[in-house]
């Protein structure tokens, strides 16, 4: 028997903190992270290029990951959200940067975001208890 999900809040005075959902839940040794855009601190849009959204939505999964015990490279799986089709290339250059091969799982949709967002990125990991290194449950 798997013990309860241990979800990990957001900061209550976030614009964003009445909605009903966590950043991230850990069960059974895996983290699965909430779909992570170009926001700042405070859950702002941060309208910026593919580029700049892609690198701060990777910045934001990378701190909630380390909240919750894990870290890119235990990323095991992807789900990917781009607004317009002719970012895809830039959109695969810049995710083989942010994580190391063999690369996560991965989905990847294209032309299903507001015209506020480009990106948009959700995940699943490995949480890692030290000194072990990292055990799926």
């Amino acid at each position: 028997m798997l013990p309860p999900p241990i979800r990990y809040p957001r900061d209550p005075t976030t614009p964003v903190s009445h909605l009903p959902f966590s950043p991230s839940v850990v069960v059974g040794g895996l983290v699965f992270v909430s779909g992570q855009a170009s926001v700042d601190p405070t859950g702002t849009i941060v309208a910026d290029s593919f580029e700049g959204e892609f690198r701060r939505s990777i910045d934001n999964l990378a701190r909630i990951l380390a909240a919750a015990g894990s870290d890119l490279r235990h990323v095991v799986q992807t789900r990917n959200y781009v607004r317009d089709a002719a970012d895809l290339p830039l959109y695969n250059k810049l995710y083989a940067e942010a994580f190391a091969a063999p690369y996560p799982a991965r989905t990847t949709i294209v032309d299903c975001l507001p015209r506020d967002l480009r990106y948009e990125i959700e995940a699943v990991a490995v949480v890692c208890y030290p000194p072990l290194g990292c055990v799926a449950g």
